[in-house]
């Protein structure tokens, strides 16, 4: 029996192999933070040079912004439990030889940051395999819950992790603390071992290649109406919330006149509020509309940013840090969630990368103009700025609205069915030409234009190139619909990705069409070298 029948009343914690899962990851996120902590101040050791500091921390964000929509592509091509896996091996054998060359004495600025980059780039890849796979070990239900405590788990780490790896390195150096991290990969490593999650079936037309899967998925999100707000508002939101995460060095050195403690509790106190913003979110989202949860989120985040702008004491200015964790939290929590259940399983770990890559690129964005804002204008108006901005975001929800994503069915569709062929043709083969010719009555024109736009937006969506309406100047009721793919194989997928949701449009375009038989539909394939030739048949040999 797969794991996914196993569920639990209440709370993930119930099922064991998400209980499993998420105390080993809970381990191994500690055990980034400690490296992150060691590689810092390895480097702050091996030079005095501030910017190659600074680089570590480079180091550790560029391959999420490079390699995140990789690894989307490569959770929803192949089995997400060996991704999850492969990562895992890989970034335990660099951490391992890592600690190695640290003991050793041989580690240098620039191997330290190729290394840091490595572990880094596993991350990467594990992470939307990991996120995606929840669909697999929680019902749909409970995704929300256990998307809360993945968050509890990653801010507990960012709270905690910090001081834990400090203290190693002062007790033991940092070769310990970088074979800590090692380790901490090994207990996820068995409990992926000892998973068993169900095979999901092989699609028609084989696995996508890579290359094209990430165009496809980029596409998807962006003509998909329930996934493009949430991605665009995720991205608002990063943008401007960034200036918390770049600027509280500023706030504690410069507005507040302190030093790395006083760093140290405001960094505690938005760990603090975000760890009570995870513990909530599940629960909040099972009894508020995702819609407003997410403005009321970005209000208390604009309201934690505002504050830390105007305090000139540390106490208001540690509760504005914990205002704008729980901000944060409770509103990229929400945006995550709905991406997970406004996505079809085709392409939800590519969808759940997008929206990553687009907030993580903001946050970029957004710490270069916030810095700039306080540059020349002070720390204080550029976090009042980013709060306004924030707030801003929230009303946006008035036109770019979240979708009610527990709602929607995106399970399959399944009422296509391959053609019976006339010719062998090869799977690459193309590209291959559609038409779906409809006869429709001159009362019902201006519906079938109009079922036919919702059409072009699902032809495309599902990667159809060259999408047209004809009609026939000779007979006034004969349309004709057309587009294109690039092979045979794009054309199986193609047919396969409609689900429940487009069942309306498919619906009305039959009813509107006159005829019991459907639409007649001709496939054109290239002449010529898109034709496998059948394989010779020789008779059986004589002895």
């Amino acid at each position: 029996m797969s794991d996914r029948r196993e569920t639990g009343r209440g709370s993930p914690l119930a099922i064991p192999v998400f209980r499993n899962l998420w105390a080993s990851n809970l381990l191994s996120n500690f055990g980034g933070q400690v490296q992150t902590v060691a590689a810092g101040w390895l480097m702050a050791s091996l030079t005095g040079s501030p910017q190659m500091v600074a680089l570590v921390q480079a180091a550790v964000s560029l391959p999420i912004m490079l390699l995140i929509l990789l690894g989307g592509a490569l959770a929803d091509s192949f089995d997400k439990r060996r991704i999850l896996l492969s990562a895992q091996v890989f970034m335990l054998a660099v951490s391992g030889v890592l600690a190695g060359l640290a003991y050793a004495g041989w580690v240098t600025p620039w191997l330290l940051l190729a290394f840091t980059f490595l572990i880094s780039g596993g991350s990467a890849l594990n992470n939307p395999a990991w996120q995606a796979s929840m669909r697999d070990i929680v019902p749909r239900e409970l995704i929300s819950r256990a998307i809360g405590l993945n968050s509890t788990s990653i801010n507990l780490a960012r709270t905690l992790g910090p001081a834990i790896g400090g203290g190693i390195v002062a007790a033991f150096g940092v070769a310990a603390a970088f074979l800590a991290n090692a380790l901490s990969y090994l207990a996820l490593i068995v409990a992926l071992l000892n998973w068993r999650p169900a095979k999901s079936p092989a699609q028609l037309g084989g696995r996508e290649p890579i290359g094209a899967a990430i165009v496809t998925g980029v596409r998807y999100a962006a003509m998909s109406p329930h996934l493009r707000p949430v991605v665009m508002r995720g991205a608002i939101s990063g943008f401007s919330a960034s200036a918390a995460f770049a600027l509280m060095p500023v706030v504690a050195s410069q507005q507040l006149g302190g030093g790395p403690l006083l760093l140290g509790g405001l960094l505690g106190g938005f760990g603090g509020g975000a760890v009570i913003g995870a513990l909530a979110s599940g629960r909040m989202r099972e009894r508020i509309a995702a819609e407003y949860l997410v403005r009321a989120a970005m209000a208390l985040l604009a309201s934690g940013l505002l504050v830390l702008g105007l305090s000139a004491h540390v106490v208001p200015a540690a509760f504005g840090a914990a205002l704008a964790g729980a901000g944060w939290v409770l509103a990229h929590s929400s945006f995550n969630a709905t991406v997970q259940l406004a996505a079809p399983r085709w392409v939800s770990a590519r969808s759940l990368a997008l929206y990553q890559t687009a907030t993580f690129g903001a946050i970029v964005a957004g710490s270069a103009f916030f810095g700039m804002i306080a540059e020349r204008s002070g720390v204080s108006l550029a976090l009042i700025a980013a709060g306004a901005f924030q707030l801003i975001g929230g009303l946006l929800g008035l036109r770019m609205r979240l979708p009610a994503a527990e709602t929607l069915n995106l399970d399959p569709l399944d009422r296509w069915t391959p053609p019976k062929l006339d010719i062998e043709v090869d799977p690459a083969s193309g590209p291959v030409f559609v038409e779906l010719e409809y006869r429709i009555a001159l009362a019902d024109a201006g519906a079938f234009q109009a079922a036919m736009a919702e059409r072009e937006r699902i032809r495309r969506r599902d990667s159809a190139r060259d999408w047209a309406l004809w009609r026939d100047v000779t007979d006034s009721m004969r349309w004709v619909e057309s587009y294109r793919v690039p092979s045979w194989a794009d054309y199986l997928r193609h047919n396969q990705r409609r689900t429940q949701e487009d069942v309306d449009n498919v619906d009305t375009l039959l009813r509107l069409h006159i005829g019991t038989d459907g639409p007649l539909i001709r496939r054109h394939i290239r002449a010529g070298s898109e034709v496998r030739a059948p394989e010779p048949e020789f008779p059986p040999a004589t002895p």
